[in-house]
């Protein structure tokens, strides 16, 4: 098989949504306030689900973690966090929630099926390919025992590989020379989505703005913050960096295994896209039915 780094890309993008219904679920939101988090918005148990595979990491960690986000928004939530749930609660709750969540919408048939368990198979082993090295949210993911069900293996595994694509997204802007603010106004310079997507980062309109113009010394944003052509080649370049960076359990899983996998998880996506609980603007371009990996 020639090397198709880009069939990497196209996992992301059919596997992402199966995943990230997490982030919305009603199921998932029940769970975190059973445990004493607020749920009138999702951030306090996102950073509680997201960071509990660190341990109970703080400010510093989380915040460099996850990069884009306003350390000062990170602060809200962490380590305050660990008050409210322990680390190794909040993984037992998330195991609890991605099992609700993923009954609710697929139903004991679908979940007990030959197809379900194949492509937990193929996904397992695509994460298990996947090099953590560098990567310390795929690692902390990838250090946590696996379930037994394969709905559960699912999301696991999709949760392994998009941390480790997510950790790989972080060393290719930091080689593009983009901090974390300028990394969303360099995207959204591109029209991935609108600056108003991008606020839930929790960064000021001062910051927003400071970051604009550096990227206007560099001659990489007009002055009304759309992209010139040298911003859109950068960011093309983070992107194709990034593919680079995820292809190794794509690689290591094939081309024609890895299109068998999205042939299973594709009506897992639709019936995820059909719930109407992704939002139809987000920062990560999710949301579209792809187009099948060639």
């Amino acid at each position: 098989m020639a090397d198709d780094p880009g069939l990497a890309r196209q996992m992301w993008h059919q596997l992402e949504a199966v995943h990230a219904l997490f982030w919305y679920s009603p199921e998932v939101f029940a769970e975190a306030e059973a445990l004493g988090y607020k749920v009138d918005d999702r951030w306090p148990s996102y950073f509680a689900w997201r960071a509990a595979p660190l341990g109970a990491a703080g400010t510093e960690l989380v915040s460099s973690a996850f990069y884009s986000f306003s350390p000062r928004m990170v602060a809200e939530h962490i380590p305050a966090a660990w008050t409210i749930a322990a680390p190794d609660r909040v993984l037992e709750a998330r195991t609890r929630a991605v099992d609700r969540m993923y009954r609710a919408l697929l139903g004991d048939d679908i979940l007990r099926s030959p197809d379900l368990a194949e492509a937990a198979d193929l996904a397992r082993t695509a994460a298990e390919a996947a090099s953590t090295a560098g990567r310390p949210l795929a690692a902390a993911n990838a250090d946590l025992p696996w379930p037994d069900e394969p709905h559960l293996v699912l999301w696991h595994a999709i949760g392994i590989l998009r941390e480790q694509r997510g950790d790989g997204h972080v060393a290719a802007l930091l080689t593009a020379g983009l901090d974390p603010v300028e990394a969303l106004v360099s995207f959204a310079a591109v029209g991935a989505a609108s600056v108003a997507t991008f606020a839930s980062r929790g960064w000021t309109d001062a910051e927003w703005s400071a970051a604009r113009d550096r990227l206007a010394s560099r001659g990489l944003v007009h002055p009304d913050g759309t992209a010139t052509d040298r911003g859109r080649e950068l960011r093309e370049s983070v992107e194709r960096t990034t593919d680079d960076l995820a292809y190794e359990p794509w690689r290591t899983l094939g081309a024609e295994k890895s299109g068998r996998l999205a042939e299973l998880t594709m009506p897992i996506l639709v019936k995820v896209l059909e719930t109407g609980l992704m939002p139809a603007q987000n920062t990560l371009g999710i949301g579209k039915i792809p187009a099948p990996p060639r």
